[in-house]
């Protein structure tokens, strides 16, 4: 189950939860126990083989791609 990224409406706090991703309506949110959570688009970085991480919407060089970014091409 992926980690996702919640608005609580109620407290007006961030929280990250470890939920399904078609199960996550009804899920309270950890501070103030209220159900009235939003789901927020996050954008995450994926780790290479070496360990270094890369944007998952695309390279600094753009095109989707990290050629010339420090990893390796094959």
């Amino acid at each position: 189950m992926p980690i996702y990224e919640f608005h609580c409406e109620k407290c007006e706090r961030d929280s990250e939860i470890f939920v399904r991703s078609s199960d996550w309506k009804g899920t309270e949110c950890p501070h103030c126990g209220s159900t009235k959570l939003t789901k927020k688009l996050s954008i995450f970085a994926s780790a290479g083989a070496t360990g270094h991480s890369t944007p998952s919407f695309g390279g600094e060089n753009g095109g989707g791609h990290c050629c010339g970014g420090g990893c390796h091409c094959h």
